[in-house]
């Protein structure tokens, strides 16, 4: 796949039923997460944004920032199988980092343990673990 094939865009709301799809089946998405349309929008009216990559007017990627007012959190980085290892994470990350240096703020994330390939490609624009930190949530209000 060249460049010119793949097109990073933001979110449009009629892209909502394949984005769950590919976030489905990337295990990114579980109903106890609360990533609904509403969220969606809510989170990019709160100076966040949602990055779609697509090939062939299929969407192979995404890449959802959340903005706290603090700070940025990137969320449900990934991309189809099919097309891992062609570039399309780097181009996402490139246009994270853009937002990111465009709103001069830093950018958090979290990175499964045993995702190796996805901490090299953090690790590769700068990204470094937080010493010391585990990771907590309470999901129940």
């Amino acid at each position: 796949m060249t460049n010119s094939e793949l097109i990073i865009r933001d979110f449009h709301e009629d892209d909502y039923p394949e984005l769950m799809k590919l976030w489905e089946s990337l295990h990114l998405s579980r109903p106890e997460r609360g990533d609904d349309l509403q969220i969606i929008k809510k989170t990019i009216a709160l100076g966040g944004k949602l990055l779609i990559a697509t090939h062939e007017d299929r969407i192979v990627g995404s890449a959802w920032i959340t903005n706290n007012g603090r700070r940025l959190y990137l969320h449900h980085m990934g991309v189809l199988p099919k097309y891992q290892g062609q570039g399309v994470g780097t181009a996402i990350m490139h246009y994270v980092n853009a937002f990111a240096s465009e709103m001069k703020m830093q950018i958090k994330l979290e990175v499964h343990q045993e995702n190796i390939a996805a901490q090299k490609l953090y690790r590769k624009f700068g990204y470094k673990a937080l010493e010391g930190y585990d990771v907590l949530i309470r999901r129940e209000f």
